[in-house]
């Protein structure tokens, strides 16, 4: 599989040299994130590939958010790491099954999973962002969750992580304080 790398200034690198225009031919291909990889990083490439910012309705609000947030350490105590996952679930075994597909992303914590949506932005661009395993959840007389090494592509990576933050909807005053 065709593979980019994105790294921590914004950029998307394809065999060894920076993507400089048209990144649309990339969205299906694989991505690695270099170990300095944060949201912030994910905010500086949409800057630096505007056509990104046409992949989904919530960029032009989380971009005005990003461009009000303080220019370094904007992290959080508390989380270790940000996390992109994917999840199938297998719901209603026995009875009449069904299956679910979707990504998440939230923080990680001791290797503890943890809400991020009630954070504002600022207190979470500079966290590291890892990809995790796919987790595959069965439900039914019990519950079992399996985990599974993964691809993720550029699209599923831009989307999921917007879809994430379109939660991030509580007032300043509101959020909860650690």
């Amino acid at each position: 599989m065709n593979t980019v790398i994105l790294i921590p200034n914004g950029f998307i690198v394809h065999k060894s040299k920076i993507v400089e225009t048209n990144p649309l031919m990339f969205l299906s291909f694989k991505i690695e994130l270099e170990e300095e990889y944060t949201l912030r990083s994910y905010f500086r490439m949409l800057e630096a590939y505007s056509l990104l910012l046409d992949l989904n309705e919530f960029f032009p609000s989380f971009f005005e958010q990003y461009c009000a947030c303080p220019k370094n350490n904007c992290i959080l105590d508390g989380i270790d790491h940000l996390e992109f996952n994917k999840a199938v679930e297998m719901i209603g075994f026995p009875g009449k099954p069904r299956l679910e597909m979707y990504n998440s992303f939230n923080g990680v914590h001791n290797n503890e999973t943890c809400e991020i949506r009630s954070f504002q932005l600022e207190n979470l661009l500079d966290i590291k962002i890892k990809l995790g395993k796919l987790k595959h959840i069965v439900f039914g007389d019990q519950v079992d969750i399996f985990e599974f090494d993964t691809v993720y592509t550029l699209f599923e990576f831009i989307d999921g992580v917007a879809w994430a933050l379109s939660f991030h909807g509580t007032p300043k005053q509101c959020e909860i304080r650690r």
